[in-house]
């Protein structure tokens, strides 16, 4: 294994890791080295960010949802044939739930397990000397997590960017780069995050002036030399985060519907299977010959007009689930159901294939890790399967007749109750599976 690995972290969400990270990825791609980027924790939309920057798909890392050995295993798989792996961490370094070592979802799991330094992002705004007391306390907090150095965020002028070097050297860290404050564009956000990366018409503009930004800014050279060699044993035998459902199978795929991890396609394609995909936007039903259809999540509320009136893709919907298993996936999930009302009060007609209904026009926040135990069998296993994943959405539910699909906990293992929706052929859930759990 010949790949160097660092972690990009913060104190916080919105501290500028993502614009950082997809800098820093496609700065490297320019030096002709072969990058790969990974991101901490559950998310669907930064990794398809990393993938336009890399040329590479992008992989999740989730230290609460995947059992150690398959989480050794997709890192080991991540890095395999690059030069660096930049992973990406999810809100705060250290935040995560629960109090099981190792295991609560933080970026700064994957760093201790592995030994892996992190490139600490500090937003600087209204800081001076302040900035190195805030990086002393991550270089104490937890000495198995170190501490590579500071990239000083939305620096205001070079006087700033002194004052913060100083603090920094001051407590043995060096400055890998202090980025200013107009010296990248922003990237545009939305309810679940940012907008996604097939949606920005400019999106190779915009990562070549973010890397044009890092460049001018950053200390590439400094920040490669403070990657760590990846060195991670490979599992006894092969572990799966989801078996493929089916040996076909068609995957609902455009802006409506996208929120499909990475390692779990790419495990479904190594195990034979084939992907059919088709665009409900586009009015393309599911094709007969595949064994099942997949809707999976994405942002169906602000399409609910064009998927309502896409009747090729409603009838052909119906039709398959009449003799072959149809599974959702959060906004999939939604399309199943009778209808979507939207955030001006609109209802939309949908397949009608469950009995619930979903809301936008009365918003809910929804959000947090969720352990699954499958009441029954279905296309994300067979009864009695315990699966860890996330729900993160802000629809209300007008719950209708249907059989429950799973018994939900959150992530510190209080119950939720009874989740999701099963009739005949049809199972759907606001929960996404990241992995199953094994022993």
């Amino acid at each position: 294994m010949t790949a160097r690995v660092i972690i990009v972290g913060a104190p916080r969400s919105g501290s500028g890791k993502t614009t950082i990270t997809l800098g820093l990825l496609r700065a490297f791609r320019r030096r002709g080295l072969v990058v790969r980027a990974a991101k901490a924790g559950p998310d669907y939309i930064d990794p398809a960010f990393h993938a336009a920057a890399t040329g590479t798909a992008s992989v999740n890392l989730d230290s609460w949802a995947m059992p150690p050995e398959y989480l050794g295993a997709l890192l080991r798989q991540a890095a395999e044939g690059a030069d660096l792996l930049v992973i990406e961490a999810a809100m705060g370094l250290f935040d995560g739930v629960g109090d099981v070592a190792g295991r609560r979802g933080a970026a700064a799991d994957i760093a201790a397990r592995f030994g892996i330094k992190v490139a600490l992002v500090l937003d600087v705004t209204g800081q001076g000397q302040t900035v190195g007391a805030v990086a002393c306390g991550f270089v104490h907090y937890d000495p198995a997590v170190g501490i590579a150095g500071v990239i000083a965020n939305r620096v205001a002028s070079t006087r700033h960017r002194n004052l913060a070097e100083q603090s920094v050297s001051g407590i043995g860290l060096p400055l890998l780069g202090a980025l200013m404050r107009d010296g990248a564009p922003n990237l545009p956000e939305r309810h679940l995050g940012l907008v996604q990366a097939r949606e920005h018409a400019n999106l190779e503009v915009l990562l070549e002036s973010l890397a044009d930004a890092i460049e001018r800014d950053l200390d590439l050279d400094a920040i490669l030399d403070a990657a760590t060699p990846l060195a991670v044993t490979p599992p006894l035998a092969p572990v799966a985060a989801l078996p493929p459902p089916g040996q076909r199978i068609a995957l609902a795929w455009d802006e409506a519907f996208s929120f499909v991890y990475p390692h779990m396609l790419r495990e479904w394609r190594d195990a034979g299977t084939e992907i059919a995909r088709f665009s409900p936007l586009a009015d393309e039903a599911p094709a007969h010959d595949c064994d099942i259809c997949w809707l999976p999540g994405g942002y169906p509320e602000l399409h609910a007009g064009r998927l309502a009136s896409a009747s090729h893709f409603l009838s052909g919907l119906r039709s398959f689930a009449q003799h072959r298993p149809v599974h959702g996936e959060c906004g999939g999930f939604m399309v199943l159901g009778q209808s979507i009302e939207d955030a001006a009060g609109t209802a939309h007609e949908m397949a009608g294939l469950m009995d619930h209904r979903t809301s936008f026009a009365r918003r809910k926040l929804n959000l947090g890790y969720r352990e699954a135990t499958l009441l029954i069998d279905c296309p994300l296993g067979p009864q009695g399967t315990v699966l860890r994943g996330h729900e993160f959405h802000y629809a209300t539910i007008t719950p209708g007749e249907d059989a429950p699909l799973a018994m939900l906990a959150d992530g510190l293992g209080q119950p939720l109750g009874a989740a999701g929706g099963q009739r005949k052929l049809v199972t759907g859930t606001f929960f996404h599976a990241i992995a199953r759990q094994t022993g």
